[in-house]
């Protein structure tokens, strides 16, 4: 049986994806290649997912035949639920290649949580939001977030802290920040997300956040629950 890596990317367009294979010695020459040229006139492209299994041409031409509704003009490319192709291929019996540093399971876990996450997240009323934060040897930490188009976007100028932290999201991996200020907008997919670019570590963005007059954004998720 012939083994290969069948990989997941994210794109610059919200909600488009990348569903690819590749001989398991050339991933990183193919990632490469992809985030650096992008692929069928899309760039931005960004890896999210890859796990080496057997078979892994007809497990490739059995997801794109599954999510085939939703494929862009006979391309590799879908507008799909990212988290769904992730539970899928996170199912199969395989090494998980990226991330690196989670396994099957967590990673299982992770886009399970956000296929729920992602309804509650679009609650949130678009508008901006605040964070006021203390850390320890650092002081106050301010930031302003706004919610726009399903993206959570903390804005220039926000008090950032520094952070030695092993392992963090894209959003603050990207993030200029100058003299503990952010110096340009940064856009994220979650509110816990858009927490650790001021604060430098992980965070339960639902309750950092808050309203103008104080009330962490968990209440929209609250709101659902009374309905």
């Amino acid at each position: 049986m012939t083994k290969g890596i069948i990989y997941i990317m994210e794109t610059v367009v919200p909600g488009l994806i990348k569903i690819g294979k590749t001989a398991s010695d050339q991933f990183e020459n193919r990632m490469y290649t992809l985030e650096r040229n992008g692929y069928n006139n899309v760039v931005g492209l960004k890896r999210k997912f890859a796990i080496e299994v057997e078979e892994y041409d007809a497990k490739e031409a059995l997801l794109h035949s599954l999510f085939d509704k939703s494929r862009l003009q006979n391309s590799e490319l879908f507008a799909t639920d990212v988290n769904l192709v992730i539970q899928l291929l996170s199912s199969f019996e395989g090494k998980q290649i990226y991330p690196k540093n989670e396994t099957k399971e967590q990673s299982f876990v992770e886009a399970t949580d956000n296929r729920n996450d992602s309804q509650d997240r679009a609650r949130i009323p678009e508008g901006t939001y605040f964070l006021n934060e203390t850390k320890k040897k650092f002081g106050v930490i301010t930031a302003k977030m706004r919610v726009e188009n399903g993206m959570f976007i903390v804005l220039k100028g926000s008090k950032c802290a520094p952070s030695n932290a092993p392992w963090m999201p894209d959003s603050r991996k990207a993030a200029v920040i100058e003299n503990d200020t952010l110096m340009e907008d940064i856009e994220c997919n979650s509110p816990s997300t858009a927490g650790w670019v001021p604060l430098g570590h992980a965070n339960n963005g639902w309750l950092v956040w808050k309203t103008e007059d104080g009330q962490p954004i968990n209440i929209f998720r609250q709101k659902k629950d009374n309905e």
